[in-house]
This record gives C-alpha cells, structure tokens and sequence, in this order.
C-alpha cells in the first residue's frame, strides 16, 4: 500500500504535491532506519537522538526512561483545575520538566540548532484569577515561545493587555492580542521560505510585513 500511496504522489503533475509527497516518504524511511539501541531520552518528553543516530549525553535525572518511546512525545498534566501552587507546586514543577525537556532538546540538536526553530503553544490559555479550588480553568489566551538559532530572543514580542479587571476578556481571561498563526506564519515564511501563508492557514489574510519580526 505505501508503494501505492508513493507511486500516485510520484506521478502527481502538480509540483508542490509531488514535491511535498517525496519529502514526506523519505521522512517515514528516514524513521523506519532509526536504530531504538541509539536512541535515548534527554528529557522525559523531548529529544532529537532519532535524527542524529548516535549517543551523546543522557540525562541523570532520567535514566531509566525506556528507549524507543518517539522523537517528541507532548507534555502532560499541565490542565490543573486543583491544588495548581505557583512557584511550589504541580504548575512549577511540570514548568520546570518542560524547560530540562527544551533544554536537551536544545542541546541534543548540536550545530543543527542553529538552523532549527521551535516554537511552543497551547490550543487553550488559564482563567487570570484562582478558582474555588486554588487551580485555574479554562481561558482565553495564553503565551507562545520561540527559540531557535534564528530567533531575536531575550525580549517579549507583542502587546501585554494587562490584568486589571476592565482589562480582562469577558472579565475573567488574558486578552488575546496577537494571533497565534501570526507567529507561526512568520515562521512558516521566513524560516521555511514559504511566502503563501494564506495556503498553510486559509483565510488567514497577514501581511508578511505585519509580523512580529522575532526571526533574524
């Protein structure tokens, strides 16, 4: 069947799809060839050891993480609702996994980082006020962050809408003051050179002079 798939996108007179498909089938071989016994885990949920193929350093906190488990494997357990603390407690402490896990990733790209952005961001944000139960709920919107070698880092990007009662949407959640394809279409279009961000996003009309400019 991948023979198949591969054959009908190998024959495709549209460029971009053929162009896309053979990209997409070389990845899968590339993954496939992956040698697990190569392979460990820097932090619990990232590392990039599958695309570079040889041990570098483990880390000691997590040692005993089994091998194989997949290149990127997304966070859990950050929906807090209850007992949430705040520089003590179970936000800080997935906070603190969650940056070890950029932390390694960082380093486990070597010289590849250079020429490597991430980008970090959640489909839903926090309420701004504790609820009954010393947690946060559902809100609005929430923080992105960018690294990478290309990034203009060390500064906050974009407008901070503030805290204040009337400043809150709805009254109850950050204000959302940039949209989120914005950051990843000047991504998308700087980094990537895909200039069409209106095909990645449809609809989305952004002026590609209008971005953050985060991007070197």
């Amino acid at each position: 069947m991948a023979s198949t798939f591969e054959a009908m996108y190998d024959h495709s007179v549209d460029a971009v799809l053929h162009g896309t498909g053979q990209e997409t089938f070389d990845a899968v071989k590339m993954l496939k060839a992956a040698d697990p016994s190569k392979y460990k885990l820097l932090g619990r949920g990232l590392s990039a050891r599958a695309f570079r193929g040889q041990s570098q350093t483990t880390c000691p906190a997590h040692q005993s993480e089994p091998r194989g488990a997949g290149c990127i494997r997304r966070h859990r357990r950050l929906d807090h609702h209850v007992h949430e603390g705040s520089t003590q407690g179970q936000i800080a402490n997935v906070l603190r996994e969650f940056s070890r896990s950029l932390s390694a990733l960082w380093i486990d790209l070597g010289d590849l980082a250079e020429d490597t952005v991430i980008v970090t961001m959640s489909e839903f944000g926090r309420t701004a006020r504790e609820n009954g139960n010393r947690g946060t709920d559902h809100g609005h919107a929430n923080v992105m962050f960018v690294m990478g070698g290309p990034v203009k880092g060390g500064k906050v990007y974009g407008r901070w809408p503030g805290l204040d009662q009337s400043q809150l949407y709805e009254g109850r959640d950050l204000a959302l003051t940039t949209d989120f394809r914005a950051v990843l279409g000047e991504a998308v279009s700087r980094h990537l050179g895909n200039t069409r961000v209106d095909q990645v996003f449809p609809g989305f009309d952004h002026p590609a002079g209008k971005f953050l400019a985060c991007l070197g």
